[in-house]
């Protein structure tokens, strides 16, 4: 992955990673649903011209998900690639895995469909590879679209990548709709999944989160930041002010020394996490556990006062 160039890049990649652009699980649903309808029978046809011998593609799943769980449901042996566009280098996420594969080879190089094939339990060979990049760009192909709803990939698709190749490849975190799409005959069955970021499909099927980010109210941060990211774990830090010293002090402080808390310092403790200060407490003791009790959120401004002028 290359690191973003400036700082709204920046901003949108930690976002996406907090939220990951995410819309309505229901708006979602819809959307990927009503494109993976429409590539359904564009995609057997083409399959079909591609192979010469009938393949069935159904739609067997779409839902709300996240990108790197692409990989989830493959098997230890699948074929991989990602697909870019001009306003992302991960636009879609393409997954085949080992029994769709041995389909596609059966029925390309003229098995007979009536016959199970052969599971493929090792790693894939080139021509293996080469077919599942021919259905990768098939199903990217119907998947694209045209006009103002298209996705814009950029086909041809790269070459699928397999093997520790394919498991080790970092995929970006991000909320995406997945789309699975079965390839079958009449004795056996396999998967394609396609993930596509729902930053990308809402920029083209409406709701796109962020495509103003400068002119965005307090209240769709607000929407943006989902239940998700406020089940996200933090740790909480409590300190609490010791005496003001001299940096002559400080350097003659010695192993043993006991320094004094100054009288206010037990209702002066900060509560922080990840080195931003939250709020005021008090320090205190409640049965055998020590504790904080919050008095007010933490003013930057009038603590740099009250260090200027110290009471």
């Amino acid at each position: 992955m290359t690191s973003p160039g400036s700082p709204s890049e920046t901003r949108s990649l930690i976002i996406e990673r907090l939220v990951g652009d995410s819309g309505e699980a229901a708006h979602v649903i819809g959307a990927g649903r009503g494109m993976a309808e429409r590539a359904v029978p564009l995609l057997q046809k083409s399959l079909a011209g591609e192979l010469g011998a009938p393949v069935t593609v159904d739609l067997r799943a779409v839902e709300v998900s996240r990108v790197p769980d692409a990989r989830a449901y493959a098997g230890d042996t699948f074929a991989m690639t990602i697909v870019t566009s001009p306003t992302s280098s991960d636009a879609m996420t393409l997954v085949i895995d080992a029994p769709a594969i041995a389909v596609m080879v059966c029925a390309l190089f003229g098995g007979d469909p009536d016959l199970a094939v052969s599971p493929i339990e090792r790693e894939l060979s080139q021509i293996e590879t080469d077919v599942a990049t021919m259905v990768f760009q098939e199903v990217a192909q119907a998947l694209n679209g045209s006009g103002r709803r298209s996705l814009e990939l950029r086909l041809p698709v790269q070459r699928a990548m397999s093997g520790a190749e394919a498991k080790r490849r970092v995929l970006r975190d991000g909320a995406a709709v997945r789309m699975v799409f079965g390839i079958s005959t009449p004795t056996d069955s396999g998967t394609v999944t396609v993930m596509i970021p729902q930053r990308i499909l809402l920029a083209t099927r409406g709701g796109a989160a962020g495509a103003n980010d400068d002119q965005t109210t307090g209240s769709d941060w607000r929407a943006r930041f989902s239940e998700e990211v406020m089940r996200s774990t933090v740790t909480l830090k409590a300190t609490m002010p010791l005496a003001r010293l001299t940096l002559g002090d400080l350097a003659s402080l010695e192993v043993g020394q006991i320094i004094e808390f100054e009288e206010t310092a037990q209702s002066q403790a900060r509560l922080s996490a990840r080195d931003k200060t939250l709020f005021v407490c008090e320090f205190g003791k409640l049965g055998q556990n020590y504790t904080v009790r919050v008095r007010h959120p933490y003013d930057a401004g009038q603590d740099f006062i009250d260090g200027l002028m110290p009471g």
